[in-house]
Parts: structure tokens; sequence; C-alpha cells
């Protein structure tokens, strides 16, 4: 993803170069593990490509650099993915988690070896800042208020269906967002239901909404997987008087219908999987460019118009 905040590095690289030749050599001996959950829907499927796609160009940047990607299907596959590359004698962590809890003994342990940990999108429930240098997340609160927003402004007196996530904290934090976002307004929410994050959950829930409500203005669901069962649902049903859907993550499918102006998916909201890039590449900026980095980084949840589509548009990526 064309972040700022790399733009910013490579700007620190130059006029470190300058300053200082040879300070930092790019020959400097540096060892990355970075641990993501293994492609097993359509926004760890991005994970993983943005990952792997970005370790090959830091590689070719960093001669010195030896960057390693580990997905596991699960936190205990994982839990064993860490053990094994801190045997490796990391320099540095990053890991997306796919469930952080079971992973804060593992993550605890690389930290007390010494390396830097960058944390990417999913935190644990206790206080994680003893475990992590760097925090790298989405903003879900935002994705949830930026898509209300758009929705009344663009039609505020729609009525509306919800299909939400999971039954987890983010899911709630997306929630809370969105009825922030449509406060004020004469926008009203027929139902709420969970897709699953999972597309042919959301074609079930959106079926039953076009059983239950005769007129429907718009429909939000929190995830582009779950546009695609919804839009799937709306087609077979050969209804017309739904506007357009609201979804979010960034996929290239719903991107491109944005490029293209398709007026079911005039808006994407950002939730990149890409983020994982970003912070391999703060975390490469540690060693090699002598700036800092620690702290966190919440990315913006930003609306993706046919106007800006094309810089979020990934066509080789698997998401």
């Amino acid at each position: 993803m064309r972040r700022t905040i790399i733009g910013l590095t490579v700007a620190a690289v130059a006029a470190l170069a300058g300053a200082a030749p040879g300070a930092f050599a790019q020959d400097k001996k540096v060892t990355i593990g970075v641990s993501i959950p293994a492609a097993d829907h359509g926004w760890t499927a991005g994970v993983v490509f943005h990952a792997e796609r970005v370790a090959k160009l830091l590689m070719q940047e960093h001669p010195g650099l030896n960057v390693i990607v580990k997905t596991s299907p699960d936190a205990a596959t994982q839990a064993n993915a860490v053990q094994d590359l801190a045997v490796q004698g990391l320099d540095a962590l990053v890991i997306l988690p796919s469930d952080p809890d079971p992973l804060v003994n593992a993550i605890q342990q690389v930290k007390d070896s010494g390396a830097f940990v960058a944390l990417v999108d999913r935190a644990p429930s206790v206080n994680d800042s003893s475990i992590r240098d760097l925090y790298v997340a989405g903003n879900n609160p935002a994705l949830g208020q930026v898509a209300g927003e758009y929705i009344k402004k663009t039609t505020p007196d729609a009525e509306v269906v919800v299909i939400r996530g999971l039954p987890i904290p983010i899911d709630q934090q997306r929630q809370d967002g969105f009825d922030k976002g449509i406060a004020g307004s004469n926008v009203k929410v027929l139902d709420r239901q969970y897709g699953n994050w999972n597309r042919d959950d959301a074609f079930r829930v959106m079926q039953d909404y076009l059983t239950k409500y005769p007129k429907i203005d718009v429909v939000w669901c929190q995830d582009d997987d779950m546009a695609v069962g919804v839009l799937e649902a709306i087609g077979q049903a050969k209804r017309t008087d739904i506007q357009y859907i609201v979804a979010g993550a960034g996929s290239k499918d719903m991107i491109k219908k944005v490029m293209d102006g398709d007026k079911m998916v005039p808006v994407d909201v950002l939730y990149p999987p890409a983020m994982v890039a970003t912070a391999m590449q703060l975390t490469a900026a540690k060693f090699y460019d002598q700036v800092p980095v620690s702290g966190e980084y919440i990315l913006d949840a930003t609306l993706v118009t046919k106007d800006n589509a094309e810089q979020f548009y990934f066509p080789d990526s698997p998401f």
C-alpha cells in the first residue's frame, strides 16, 4: 500500500545517505521474522501476498537483510512457528496473530530475548505494551464511522440493513462507529445480523433481509468478502430498490468496481491487509535508516472513491 509513512522513510534514507555515507551500511546483517495467519479467507490471503511481496522488496533494497515469512493456520501452530523463528536468532519479529491471547507467552519470549517486536492488527485483551515495541493496525471505529457518514451524506433518509462480522470487540467498535456516523440523520437501521466475515453466510443473511423487508435503500456490510455474497443475493432476487452497498477492507474486486463506476459499489472503506507491509517497512527502517519507529501507527480508514481508487488497486493480489 502506498502509505505516506513509506514515502517519509524513503526521504529519511536519502537524507541519511547524504549526511553520513556508509554510516548504516546496507549490508548490515539483520534477520526479521514475519509470522502471519495462513490464507484461510480473502483478507488473510491479502496479508500473505503483501508480506511476501514486501519481504522481497526489502531484501533487494538491503543486501544484508534476511526476512523469513511463516504462515500458520491457528494460534497453536503460530506459537510453534514463533518459537522456531526465535531459534534462528531474530533481530525483530513482525506478527499478525491469528488469535492474540494464546500467543502472548510466545511473543513475550521473543521480546525478552532483546528482539524488536512489531504487533499488527490484533492486540491481546491484556495490556500489550510489554510485549511489543510497535503496533500497526487499522482503525476499526473509523471503518464504521466513515461508512455511516457516507450514507448520512449521500442518502440521509435511507432505510439500511447491516451485516455484522463476528461477535468480537472489533466488530462492536465498527458498529459503534457506524452509529456515530449516522447520528443526527434520518437514516433508519432495519436490522443487524452476523455474517461472520464470510461470503456464504452473508449471502444467507441478505436472502433473509430480502424476504423480510420489501424496501431496502442501502446495505452496510463491514467486509468485502461479505459484499460478494450480498451482491449475489441481490442479483438473484432481482431487487431494484437497493441503491448501493458500502463494504470495507480494500479487496481488488471491490476497488475495481469503484474504479469502474459500478452504481452498486460507489465506495469502499479501507482496512488494508497491506498493513503488515507497513509494519515490515517500519521495522526495517529501524535497523537501516536510524529512524524512530516505536509506538502506535493507526492507519486511516480511507474512503475509497472513483477519484482515488487506483492507488489502492493491486491486480495481482488474491484479495
